[in-house]
């Protein structure tokens, strides 16, 4: 059974860091698109970073965290990182871990109904 599990969220001020875990479990994840994704109240679900293989790891993020945040994954451990630096009150949201299973073109990395396994969410409030 394949499953996500995120954690690390929390309430901070803004300037805080906060690093989210996404433990994966079920298979073997290191050639999979990893993904997160964040949905604020009354907001759609959107993607903020992905780690894509395809022959080589390669990151991309939404404009809006650019330079803030940094995807990684450690494949000893089958857990995806999200270290996020200066964070700010529009970052509050749930954030989602995704997997799917392919290197989807760079057009389709950022929309969500390519990806095929999801985690619960880990909640991330920036607030003073």
């Amino acid at each position: 059974q394949v499953q996500l599990v995120e954690s690390g969220g929390g309430l901070v001020q803004p300037g805080a860091s906060l690093r989210l875990s996404c433990a994966t479990s079920g298979r073997t994840f290191d050639r999979y698109t990893m993904a997160w994704f964040r949905q604020a109240p009354g907001m759609e679900r959107e993607f903020v970073s992905a780690l894509r293989w395809s022959g080589k790891k390669d990151t991309y993020y939404a404009d809006s965290v650019k330079g803030r945040f940094t995807i990684s994954n450690d494949r000893a451990k089958n857990t995806v990182y999200l270290e996020m630096n200066n964070l700010k009150p529009e970052d509050t949201a749930l954030y989602y871990c995704a997997a799917q299973a392919r290197a989807p073109p760079l057009s389709a990395i950022r929309n969500m109904d390519g990806y095929d396994y999801w985690g619960q969410g880990t909640q991330v409030t920036v607030s003073s």
